[in-house]
């Protein structure tokens, strides 16, 4: 009888010790401190080099969203494990296998957000002044709104990230606007951006961008077109096909980092509260990296054998604008067109 009392005693006093320890955990919703739920946030990007600035973007978001420790925020990076196709980020975003990721306008673009690729058209910016009043200002703040009520909160923007101004280069230099007729280019194959390079005359081609060394070397495309970081990183310069590098300027480019927004609606209010915190860290960051890249990698192509030239820009400017007026009519955005052209 003694012995089922003091099982008995010891199995209540192990359940009430139990109670205690729940009681003293928050739901998530908590005012913070100690009574906060932790939260585990899963942040991927498509590129697998570590210098690539995405991943020196990332780090900080980490890093300023552990610093509170009340908050319990553990981050988790992913630098192409997660996928180096942004469409399959985009679906892990949705779908709960990530939390936090990177993706550009095309890619958006398939969601069926057409608005988006107002970003993405080519000369809609003229310098990275132009494209910072953008972003952070009113354009801004509109197209964020925009992602979150189109994608009915699966997607939040968090802040906006860069991937450099793109150029061109390939087998020769371009002179003029004359000679891209007939160049295999790798770009976009459909969209805006295909469209718009169709009309230079040159031949849009897809290749994988894992596979693009491989394509240039052998002949594959004639050209293809990306920021220094990124083509200088992969060699691209190295090969007979894209040694010559023209600075068309074509695309002061737009990556938005994006955060599953029922996701986000869950988490306490402090939390939230780093997470955008770490969010605009991770703009500066990322930003500033990629500036600092381009000089650097800039001058590695050089130094390679690459040879750079300028061009006059303003034929492929002219081009681009019945393609910029043709979007916005098309996706509704002729206002947001016009305040972009305005900060010029």
């Amino acid at each position: 009888m003694k012995k089922q009392f003091s099982a008995l005693f010891f199995l209540m006093t192990t359940i009430m010790l139990v109670l205690a320890g729940c009681g003293g955990q928050s739901s998530g919703g908590g005012s913070g401190g100690d009574g906060e739920d932790s939260i585990k946030i899963v942040a991927a990007h498509n590129q697998t080099s570590p210098e690539n600035p995405y991943q020196v973007g990332l780090e900080e978001f980490k890093k300023v969203a552990e610093e509170n420790e009340d908050t319990n925020i553990e981050v988790e990076t992913h630098a192409g494990t997660l996928g180096t196709s942004e469409s399959e980020l985009i679906e892990k975003l949705k779908l709960g296998g990530a939390d936090v990721v990177l993706a550009s306008p095309g890619f958006m673009s398939e969601t069926g957000i057409d608005q988006i690729d107002l970003f993405a058209t080519p000369y809609m910016f003229d310098s990275y002044d132009h494209w910072e009043q953008t972003v952070d200002g009113e354009v801004g703040d509109q197209m964020a709104d925009i992602i979150n009520e189109e994608s009915n909160n699966d997607f939040k923007l968090l802040g906006y990230w860069t991937a450099g101004v793109r150029h061109y280069y390939g087998n020769e230099p371009l002179q003029s606007i004359d000679d891209i007729e007939g160049k295999k280019f790798r770009t976009q194959t459909s969209g805006v951006v295909a469209n718009y390079w169709k009309e230079t005359g040159a031949v849009p081609t897809s290749v994988a961008w894992g596979e693009l060394y491989q394509g240039l070397q052998q002949g594959v495309v004639d050209a293809a077109e990306n920021a220094y970081p990124y083509f200088v990183q992969e060699n691209h310069h190295k090969t007979d096909n894209g040694k010559y590098i023209t600075e068309t300027g074509h695309d002061y480019t737009t990556r938005f980092l994006l955060i599953n927004g029922k996701k986000f609606d869950s988490y306490s209010e402090a939390q939230q509260e780093a997470v955008m915190e770490a969010a605009k860290a991770s703009v500066e960051a990322e930003r500033q990296e990629l500036y600092d890249q381009e000089e650097e990698y800039k001058q590695q192509a050089i130094d390679d054998g690459a040879e750079v030239n300028q061009i006059d820009r303003q034929p492929f400017i002219e081009l681009a604008k019945p393609f910029q007026d043709q979007m916005a009519e098309d996706a509704g955005v002729e206002d947001m067109l016009q305040k972009i052209r305005d900060m010029k």
